[in-house]
């Protein structure tokens, strides 16, 4: 994968984040999906599922016309992109979940993916923390279609 642009805003307080509710979505740089990170994934994950690990068969046998990435490490590029598209000046985050995850399109590897963060709602947490709800989408590029829409729930400490 690659990619590295300077990030879209910087938060280095509680009340930078509540600044962003409602605004303009965020969106990262563009990152490109290769064979090696999905093959990285399986091994991670034990998921060895053709479609993803073998090229061959997956051009021949694949509605898809070649292999795809896995739908949980699409998903699991959303805290490496927020992290390079709001640089978040704190002691501590972290991910508290995600609600009504969605893969709505497939990711042939190649694909180049960004993401837009919006910010849906800001929350006090104990031990002087907020909680926020962003709302994610990830987009391919040369597709009108987002690849996985998700609300990411993080913890912040400034």
């Amino acid at each position: 994968m690659t990619g590295s642009a300077a990030p879209a805003a910087t938060c280095g307080s509680a009340a930078a984040l509540r600044a962003l509710v409602g605004g303009e979505p965020l969106v990262s740089e563009w990152l490109t999906v290769d064979q090696a990170s999905v093959d990285r994934f399986a091994e991670a994950t034990g998921d060895h599922q053709w479609i993803h690990v073998d090229p061959e068969r997956a051009r021949r046998e694949s509605p898809f016309g070649g292999p795809v990435a896995h739908g949980f490490l699409t998903l699991s590029l959303i805290p490496a992109l927020l992290g390079k598209t709001v640089a978040l000046e704190q002691r501590m985050g972290v991910n508290y979940g995600l609600n009504r995850v969605r893969f709505t399109s497939p990711v042939p590897v190649g694909s180049q993916l960004r993401a837009k963060f919006a910010v849906e709602s800001v929350t006090e947490v104990d031990n002087n923390g907020v909680q926020v709800v962003w709302n994610v989408k990830l987009e391919r590029q040369g597709s009108e279609r987002p690849v996985c829409i998700a609300e990411f729930i993080t913890r912040h400490y400034f």
